[in-house]
């Protein structure tokens, strides 16, 4: 049963339909979490007895440097799906990962420099949590140019699902920089056992996170949806589609 469920997954017409289905679900509550975890984060939390107001900018950090090690381990994984299953729909998980992806990774970098600034006195340090997100970020814009390099699908998604899989080794590096790793880094903000902190700092971030989780998932159904439509445009189901819409 769960074989007939992943195939019937793969299937381009009976994901676009799911999608679609699933979009109101999810980019609903994804933008209330993250209005309400912003608004908590950034004007209600107390100012931090070390940093004042300027640790409100972790709220974002945190949430994007996780969403960019999550993306990608994503991206990772539905390239080896359509590299091993040759699905097309996994391929086209993967490549709009990598679209969203960038975008987190480099939010992460950015904000992370802003903090640095006031409190480490410098915008950049190569320490091994600033590298691995670095090097994150690499990745990324490198499958997405090595997909831009073929004139077809078939090439791009193959030679693209081969790097995304060989940059999964940066994963556990990334993990055990920000959570093993001394460095002049901050720890990870998520370990609460280890590190707690009040309620009232804590809990706007987890909103933040499962919104900018739940906001990843919308663009990813919307983009995907995009996808599948310009690799099936020649197909009778796409057709019927626009049949139906005029």
């Amino acid at each position: 049963m769960s074989w007939i469920w992943f195939h019937r997954l793969g299937s381009p017409p009976h994901f676009y339909r799911l999608a679609g289905k699933l979009l109101p679900w999810i980019s609903i509550p994804a933008l209330l979490l993250s209005m309400a975890g912003l608004i908590a984060g950034l004007a209600l939390a107390p100012p931090d007895y070390q940093q004042g107001n300027g640790f409100r900018i972790l709220y974002v950090h945190a949430a994007a440097a996780w969403l960019s090690l999550m993306i990608y381990s994503v991206m990772a994984i539905s390239a080896a799906v359509g590299l091993v299953w040759r699905i097309s729909v996994a391929y086209a998980m993967a490549a709009n990962c990598a679209a969203i992806g960038v975008s987190f990774a480099a939010a992460a970098l950015a904000s992370g420099m802003l903090w640095g600034r006031p409190t480490w006195g410098t915008y950049w340090e190569w320490d091994s949590q600033l590298t691995s997100e670095l090097v994150l970020l690499f990745l990324y814009l490198g499958y997405l140019g090595l997909r831009h390099s073929f004139g077809d699908y078939g090439r791009a998604d193959r030679a693209s699902a081969m790097l995304a899989i060989l940059g999964a080794v940066n994963m556990p590096m990334i993990y055990f920089a920000v959570s093993r790793w001394n460095s002049l880094h901050h720890a990870s903000s998520l370990m609460i056992l280890t590190r707690p902190m009040g309620a009232s700092m804590y809990v706007p971030m987890l909103l933040i996170l499962a919104g900018f989780t739940l906001f990843f998932l919308s663009l990813l159904l919307v983009r995907a949806r995009a996808e599948i439509l310009r690799r099936e445009r020649d197909t009778a189901w796409i057709g019927r589609i626009l049949r139906q819409a005029t």
